[in-house]
């Protein structure tokens, strides 16, 4: 944790005696309890990502949603979330980062009990775009407050790992508490779940994490968080619209073209603002750039795996809630383990050669869960490609994250870090949406187990494809030790 040295004592001139050495604050708190309340604000933002996703046949049945709808439940929240992560981070260097951990904590709390108590399917998707904004203002903290706390090398590597092993837990275990949930109480608990342990870190931050601030005062870039997230939702809308219009149908390229053109006004102001949401100058950096475009890659590619493990578990093979987040049990502790391993390899290899191997692992469990069948079983059509998938996820995700944040300087420390997450989840969130596209083509409407069989693997088989491709990108941009320019 870094604090501001207190002045000494004064000296005069008639005396040598050097002055006291300033005592260390005596409500410091230890580095591995700052780590754990900045884990767990990490492990909550990233549920919220894949708890829905068991509960989806049932928010469907009581609140008529629509598939397209299915997918907005989840959309809603990882697009707010990705178009505001790098408000959040620039807030949190200019207000300090203990204060918009609370604030984001606070509104991703209030979120969750109305989408908790939503009674029609507009409140619930409005709940889950404000939960993201919430994420949005909390993510960034979690990883700058730890990294604060622990000095840089050995203990940061294992704390980072720490840190992202406790964010892709909270993924990966999405399935089983929601599964929990939804079979023992409603689907409405996977939201109302956050209400208690929100209020419980709460509390924990509020007394014991320490502040931190960068001691530039710039101003906060909101047409820049606007007219990126808004690229993004109206992007991933139209590439929704291409199931049902077609890809040469107004009102899919209508869409697809605004988000473009969203997109590139949203650079256009970043290199012209004063205090940009976004510094284009961090991605001359090597590291910065060549990792963050790792993360979007993967992120394309992974995200959407609980999405359609989830359908295939419960539309195609007939499994509960409950028995569907069962089976994501080992794929759960495979994300950690390979978490937890990649720092020991990158101590005896490089961070560019495990983010390689683990996209490569990945790309090994995708291939295989293409093979899928209607009738397939739970060992060698869940778990065994599952374990796979998120064992290369985990190994892939800690180099970057550790990367992409080593090549900036401390006023940067909280854009660095929100750009690693949006990078990840922008990535994720327009995979999934195309995903979702190519799996409704391939259906054509038909609802059977095979042709719904048919659909997901097809996605299994392209993020496949698309891990591998960035396998090679990553062993050709990545820098090889050190950061270094571009």
């Amino acid at each position: 944790m870094a604090t501001m040295p207190s002045t000494p004592e004064p000296t005069t001139a008639r005396t040598t005696t050097p002055a006291p050495a300033p005592a260390p604050p005596k409500n410091r708190a230890p580095a591995w309890l700052v780590v754990a309340l900045a884990c767990a604000g990490q492990f909550l933002v990233v549920l919220d990502v894949s708890v829905v996703n068991v509960a989806l046949p049932s928010m469907r049945a009581d609140l008529g949603l629509s598939a397209p709808g299915l997918q907005w439940v989840v959309n809603a929240y990882a697009i707010t979330f990705a178009g505001f992560l790098l408000l959040g981070g620039r807030a949190g260097d200019l207000y300090g980062r203990k204060r918009t951990f609370l604030i984001g904590l606070a509104l991703f709390t209030l979120a969750s009990l109305s989408g908790g108590l939503a009674q029609s399917d507009w409140e619930l998707l409005v709940a889950r775009a404000v939960q993201g904004l919430g994420a949005a203002i909390l993510a960034p903290s979690t990883l700058t407050l730890l990294t604060a706390a622990v000095p840089e090398g050995a203990a940061r590597a294992r704390a980072i790992a720490t840190w992202t092993a406790v964010g892709a837990g909270g993924g990966s275990a999405g399935g089983l508490v929601g599964g929990v949930l939804v079979d023992t109480l409603s689907w409405r608990w996977v939201l109302l779940i956050n209400v208690p342990v929100g209020a419980l870190v709460l509390a924990g931050a509020l007394r014991w994490l320490p502040e931190t601030r960068t001691a530039t005062r710039r101003r906060l870039d909101v047409p820049g968080a606007v007219l990126v997230t808004a690229g993004l939702a109206t992007l991933a809308f139209g590439i929704s619209r291409i199931e049902a219009e077609g890809w040469t149908s107004g009102a899919a390229l209508l869409p697809l073209g605004a988000g473009v053109v969203l997109i590139a006004a949203f650079l256009a102001v970043e290199a012209r603002a004063k205090s940009p949401l976004m510094p284009l100058g961090l991605l001359r950096l090597r590291q910065v750039a060549s990792a963050n475009v790792a993360m979007f890659i993967s992120g394309s590619a992974t995200f959407c795996m609980w999405f359609f493990m989830t359908l295939y578990a419960q539309n195609v093979l007939g499994y509960t809630p409950l028995e569907a987040g069962l089976a994501q049990i080992p794929s759960s502790f495979a994300v950690i383990i390979g978490s937890k391993l990649a720092p020991r390899l990158m101590r005896t290899t490089s961070p560019r050669a495990v983010a390689v191997l683990g996209a490569l692992v990945a790309a090994g469990g995708f291939a295989w869960q293409s093979t899928m069948s209607a009738d397939g079983e739970l060992l060698t059509d869940i778990v065994l490609p599952g374990v796979l998938m998120m064992l290369g996820a985990g190994l892939a995700t800690t180099p970057l994250a550790s990367l992409a944040t080593s090549g900036a300087g401390a006023a940067d420390s909280g854009i660095v870090s929100g750009l690693v997450n949006t990078s990840r989840t922008m990535g994720g969130s327009l995979g999934l949406a195309v995903m979702a596209t190519i799996a409704a083509t391939r259906t054509d409407g038909r609802t059977t187990a095979a042709a719904l069989t048919d659909g997901y693997a097809l996605t299994f088989r392209t993020s496949a494809a698309v891990l591998t491709a960035g396998a090679l990108l990553m062993w050709a941009w990545l820098p090889r030790g050190g950061g270094d320019r571009a």
